[in-house]
C-alpha cells in the first residue's frame, strides 16, 4: 500500500463519529463471519436489519450524515459497502486492515 493510502485511512478515522461507525463494523466482523462474505450489523444496537437503521439509532445522527461516513470509508478503502435489494450490506476490507497491521508492526 502506498504512503498516501494510509494517509487517506487514518484521516477518515481521524473523525470521532466515522472511528465509532468503523469501530462497529470491525467488532461484528471479528466478531463473525471473516470467509470474506459480506454480512450485516447484527446486534451492535437493535434488532434492525439495514445497517444505517442501527448505525444512526447507535451514534445519534442523520441518514445523510452516516451515508456521508460510510462513503468516507469506502474511499479510504477501510470498508466495501454493497447494496442487496433494500439492505446496505457492509464489510471490513481485508486486504486494508492487514496492511495497516504490517505498516504498524
Amino acid at each position: 500500500m502506498k504512503l498516501s493510502n494510509y494517509s487517506k485511512v487514518f484521516k477518515a478515522l481521524s473523525n470521532e463519529q466515522r472511528l465509532k461507525i468503523f469501530l462497529m463494523l470491525y467488532e461484528q466482523y471479528t466478531k463473525g463471519s471473516r470467509d470474506g462474505a459480506s454480512f450485516e450489523i447484527k446486534e451492535a444496537c437493535c434488532p434492525v436489519e439495514k445497517a444505517f437503521t442501527k448505525i444512526c439509532g447507535c451514534v445519534k445522527l442523520s441518514r445523510s450524515t452516516i451515508s456521508h461516513h460510510f462513503k468516507e470509508l469506502q474511499n479510504a478503502g477501510l470498508i466495501i459497502c454493497e447494496r442487496q435489494g433494500q439492505v446496505f450490506k457492509c464489510r471490513v476490507n481485508e486486504e486494508t486492515i492487514k496492511s495497516i497491521k504490517e505498516f504498524l508492526g
